[in-house]
């Protein structure tokens, strides 16, 4: 393994819980200078009820502004915009809009399920079903989300078992890669283990990534053990932008620029500019009024290796 890639979701995953809902302007802003660091995977919204997420609001029209920029060249024709969503109508919007990447999600964790996306397990891959066939006949590409799969803010720690019965699910439905998500940031190496270990025995770590928050100060110690199972795709958000509504006391993704600063210093290649990712940290700051948590855009950026 000498290259390792990084699915930026601070578009959709970090902005969605903010309290400052930044404009059309400010969100094409960040996404330009998002891809303008060498990220290639950027999720760049939701086609979720701005009612229910206003913040996702106007994703449709954020993304063919992005996808006008690419075919003009201010932005690369390597970086590939994704987008989120819920349902069916929500997929014909993406279409609509231009995305040729979709993600759908769920929850390994019944309540959870429940309160984030106002169906049961069971329901959600229902609608997942409605969606597969469409994305096939539109030549969409289809990952997944699973949330909660190491803990639930209403049910408590999760079992291996149990999550490992949605994680086959969702691969049964023919994404072609899902991520795993430590919602609450829970997780600790070990718990990565008891999920990855019988993941690499069925063969599957190829369509994997890990989806981890920090809360709980663990998120690079579970990359670093992810890697030891031949993970390479990880998605991360800018400064640490995240948390979710439905997880009370769940801080932000793990941040960009520290995952990078890590893999980097590993010999593993991210193909992203470091001192760029410090910069738009630095700039999200001023639009959010306050200082993103990202360890490494606070210390700063000490080439040591």
């Amino acid at each position: 393994m000498s290259k390792v890639t990084i699915v930026e979701v601070g578009m959709r995953d970090g902005l969605q819980n903010e309290a400052i809902n930044l404009s059309q302007k400010q969100r094409f802003e960040f996404g330009k200078r998002l891809a303008a660091s060498g990220l290639i995977h950027i999720e760049a919204g939701s086609f979720v009820s701005p009612r229910w997420v206003p913040q996702m609001a106007g994703s449709d029209k954020l993304i063919r502004h992005l996808l006008q920029a690419q075919k003009k060249r201010e932005i690369s024709s390597k970086v590939k915009f994704s987008a989120l969503v819920p349902n069916q109508r929500g997929f014909v919007e993406a279409v609509g809009a231009g995305v040729k990447t979709i993600a759908i999600f769920g929850a390994a964790s019944e309540t959870f399920s429940k309160k984030n996306i106002n169906c049961s397990i069971d329901q959600s891959f229902e609608r997942f079903k409605e969606i597969m066939p469409l994305a096939k006949m539109a030549k969409i590409n289809v990952r997944g989300y699973i949330s909660t799969v190491f803990g639930c803010p209403y049910e408590g720690r999760i079992k291996p078992s149990q999550a490992l019965k949605t994680i086959q699910r969702f691969f049964d439905l023919g994404i072609y890669e899902l991520s795993i998500g430590d919602t609450i940031g829970v997780a600790t190496p070990l718990q990565v283990r008891e999920i990855l270990g019988p993941l690499k025995k069925m063969n599957k770590i190829s369509k994997v990534a890990m989806h981890f928050h920090d809360t709980r100060g663990t998120a690079l110690a579970n990359i670093a053990t992810s890697l030891e199972y031949g993970v390479t795709v990880f998605d991360s958000s800018l400064g640490g932008l995240g948390g979710c509504p439905y997880a009370p006391g769940a801080a932000g993704n793990v941040a960009t620029e520290d995952v990078v600063y890590m893999l980097e210093g590993m010999g593993l290649k991210t193909g992203v500019d470091l001192d760029q990712l410090i910069t738009t940290t630095a700039w999200m700051n001023k639009q959010l009024n306050r200082k993103l948590v990202s360890r490494l855009s606070q210390a700063g950026h000490s080439c040591i290796y």
